[in-house]
This record gives C-alpha cells, structure tokens and sequence, in this order.
C-alpha cells in the first residue's frame, strides 16, 4: 500500500453492520456522518474519495458532479437505481453493489411467501383467531407440479431457483441477457412464460424498462390464474392492475414485499392518504405485505457489509 492509497477518505452516510467499519478502516480514513442533510453532504463531499451509502437519499448529477474527488460509492444492497449511473460513468466514478450479500435471504422469503399463499396461512389463521375451524375451503395447492416463471435470473432470481429446486416444480426464468439457464431453471422466451407460469416471482432491478412491467396487458397474455411474488422493486407493478386481477380471480393471490408507494429510501410509504387499490390489499385475505424485509436478516445485513468492503478494498486498496 503506498501513501497516495492510504490517505483515500471514505465517508459512510447511512448505518451499517459494524464490520464494514472495521474492514474498510484497515486500509482507508473513515467518517460516518448520518445526521447532516444532503445539501450539507453535498457540500463536503469534495473532500472525500468513497462514500458508502444504502438508500438515505438520491446520488444524483449535481452531487456527483459537486463531489470532485469521489472514486466510488459503495451500495449496501442489490439495486443501485438511488445512484446516476450514467453520469457516474461519465465521470469515471466506479458504482458498486451487494447482491450476493442478501440473495439468500431474497429467496427465503419469497418461498416463504409462496407456501403461505398456496396453503392460506393469513386466512387460516384469521379464522382461528375468530374460534372459526374451516378445513375444506382452506384446502391448498402444492408447488410440486407446478411451472415457476422467474423474471430477472440474476442473483436473487437464481437462489430462488435453486431454493425451489426440491419441490418437484418446473421453473422457467426469462431474462434480457442470453444464456444465464442453469441446473435449476430452464430459460426461456416470454410466450413460454405466459403459456405455462402457475407461479409468477419478481426479481427485476428497477429500470425504465421495468417500471410498470405488471400491468393489464401483460397479466392478459397469461393462458392460466396464477400467484404473484414480487420481492424486487415495488414501481415494476401497476398496484390499480394487480388489484383489478385479484378481484377477476386472474392472479389467485400475491405476496408483496415492495410496493409502488414506498418512498425512494424505502423507508416508509410515499403517501398519507392511500388509494383504494392499496386499501384493497391491506384487507385482502388473499394477500402478504411484508416492509421491503426479504433481504433484511440478520446474516444478510453482515453479508451485504462484507461483499461491499471486499468489492472496494480489493479495487482500491
């Protein structure tokens, strides 16, 4: 390590596992600063050659373009649509992420999501709150036999499959890049996905591309009723459309860990007054939200520390 690479000053503006810290300070100056506003980071950020970051607020133009020395951005979990990608290039500023770091707890819980669907865990367990006993209509469906379509067959959508690859399903995964099928699914074209899919699960970056993905249209061009997983980016789904298919019966149930209403930081939801459709969901039987957790455990929060401090520490240090 020669002098230039020691004097690198890295500033964390968002609470992390401590070993991400205790990495990093081994090779770099760290500051952690989780108070000041953004303007204020802004202000200070020409002194700093990384900054580590989750989802606190937006990386865009101006502050990049305001942060003269920065090299890099470290970003503690899967997505990086918080940053400006483009300008970032332009500038020469590396971007990284950690999606091995939570995949494994991505695929958990959309299983989980999905054996809860299928065997009306919530209703269930309304009912024996209530002192109600109703075995015949919570009669459920195995995944055993059925056909998964799995969109985005990146990190998160692999570990699903392979997660999924001891029920004696067929899992089908459509993705933009070519040749990414592997012992655990099938890749496919979109028309095979609509014909066969019982199961549909989410696992998209947020892109132009895929903001508004699940819309009327595209649930029309399915040949079958089916469960709807989304754990990727709540703005891939048209929440009045799914909504609407849930009432027609098209999707059978959906276990919704984002939604089209978070705020930017996913930290809470964007409105206080709600609209109908997402009333819908809070009260629908046949519906699980869960707060934009499934790649929060306990293990993931240190996984995604150490993938970030590795990325950066093995380009940089």
């Amino acid at each position: 390590m020669n002098e230039n690479q020691q004097k690198l000053k890295i500033l964390m503006v968002d609470e992390n596992h401590a070993i991400l810290a205790e990495l990093l300070e081994k090779h770099f100056s760290i500051e952690h600063d989780y108070q000041s506003t953004k303007a204020d980071i802004q202000h200070k950020m020409k002194d700093f050659h990384g900054l580590i970051i989750r989802s606190r607020f937006p990386v865009d133009e101006e502050f990049l373009k305001a942060s003269k020395n920065l090299k890099f951005i470290g970003r503690v979990g899967a997505g990086l649509e918080n940053i400006d990608l483009e300008t970032a290039k332009n500038l020469g500023i590396q971007c990284y992420n950690a999606p091995e770091g939570n995949r494994d707890a991505v695929a958990e819980h959309c299983v989980g999501m999905m054996l809860s669907l299928m065997n009306h865990f919530k209703r269930c367990n309304l009912q024996i709150i209530k002192g109600e006993w109703k075995r015949e209509e919570n009669r459920g469906e195995e995944i055993k036999g059925k056909t998964v379509g799995i969109i985005g067959y990146g990190n998160m959508g692999k570990s699903t499959a392979k997660r999924l690859s001891g029920f004696g399903c067929e899992v089908l995964a459509y993705d933009i890049l070519p040749n990414l099928g592997d012992e655990f699914a099938q890749q496919v074209e979109m028309d095979e996905i609509f014909e066969k899919t019982d199961i549909l699960s989410f696992h998209l970056p947020q892109t132009p591309e895929t903001i508004g993905l699940l819309n009327r249209s595209y649930i029309e061009k399915f040949s079958k009723p089916f469960y709807f997983l989304n754990t990727a980016r709540g703005r891939n789904v048209v929440t009045k459309d799914l909504v609407d298919a849930l009432k027609s019966g098209k999707i059978k149930a959906a276990g919704l860990d984002v939604l089209e209403f978070e705020k930017t930081s996913f930290e809470n939801l964007t409105l206080t007054d709600l609209p109908e459709e997402y009333q819908f969901l809070l009260h629908a039987e046949n519906v699980i939200l869960t707060p934009h957790v499934a790649g929060w455990t306990k293990e993931s929060k240190q996984k995604l520390a150490e993938v970030i401090a590795q990325k950066i520490i093995a380009n940089f240090a």
